[in-house]
């Protein structure tokens, strides 16, 4: 197949808003909790890995093949975003078949830091071969970045950092999404954690100024973690050594300037914008 760069490839929206169905959730976790992850998610994770995997639809307009499923263990179900590896458009400039690691890299990253939210996504076996699976979220569909940018301004810096991070090479606006419970959360990181610079971002209202203190401290775990196990080896599954190091030169940039930087050379916006 002929390869194309990330931007040659059909886009569109992302699909319906809701399923139809209505999702049983695992049982909230009890007060006091050792695991740290928000409420819910171990459970939600433990789900998408155990369950039964049942593709219901392919999302429409999605740039590489997208499903819909439902996955289901006994009297628990969740709904999914289930991306195939062998549904994966290929491209010139990331390595055949890594787009879903990435997708879950982005996921134990953004845990790592405590934002932005991205929904639990885990790496696993489907009816059509290894692939991401990510718990869907219901979403508002009029609402984006670009609608939603001067009401939320401090949730919209932790996903530019996010992305400076990540090297994020495909923030749309329409990456940005507001759940029905009022929480922005994003999706579509497969073109993530590259070696070299290719940041193309929606996001750009934020130049110059200083990072917060708050998530330098934030930023400053993550170098720790970067640096040691077991995250970094959790990592080392997902990604390459030289993608994970790279990462930690981009954190160790961040912290050296304290400021979010302007755009590199090259394009720095992704196209379509939304």
């Amino acid at each position: 197949r002929a390869h194309v760069s990330r931007d040659e490839r059909p886009q569109g929206d992302r699909g319906p808003v809701t399923p139809g169905e209505t999702e049983r959730r695992p049982s909230a976790r009890r007060a006091g909790d050792a695991d740290t992850r928000p409420p819910d998610d171990a459970e939600v994770i433990a789900l998408l890995e155990r369950g039964d995997i049942e593709v219901l639809g392919l999302l429409p307009r999605a740039s590489n093949f997208t499903f819909l499923a439902r996955v289901r263990d006994g009297n628990e179900q969740t709904l999914a975003v289930y991306k195939p590896r062998s549904g994966e458009a290929p491209l010139w400039d990331f390595e055949e078949g890594t787009l879903a690691a990435r997708e879950v890299a982005a996921f134990v990253v953004a845990e790592a830091l405590g934002w932005p939210w991205v929904p639990p996504t885990v790496l696993r076996d489907g009816p059509h071969g290894p692939g991401s699976v990510q718990r869907f979220v219901a979403f508002d569909q009029d609402q984006h970045y670009l609608t939603m940018r001067n009401e939320r301004p401090d949730e919209f810096r932790r996903i530019a950092l996010f992305d400076l991070v990540a090297n994020n090479a495909d923030r749309k606006s329409g990456h940005c999404l507001l759940a029905e419970d009022g929480r922005i959360f994003v999706v579509d990181h497969g073109v993530c954690f590259h070696e070299q610079p290719k940041l193309r971002t929606v996001i750009w209202d934020f130049v110059g100024e200083p990072i917060p203190e708050d998530l330098r401290n934030d930023l400053g775990a993550l170098q720790r973690n970067l640096a040691a196990e077991p995250f970094r080896g959790r990592l080392e599954r997902l990604l390459t050594s030289a993608e994970i190091d790279a990462m930690a030169r981009r954190v160790t940039g961040l912290l050296t300037s304290g400021r979010f930087p302007e755009p590199g050379p090259g394009r720095p916006y992704p196209w379509p914008v939304v």
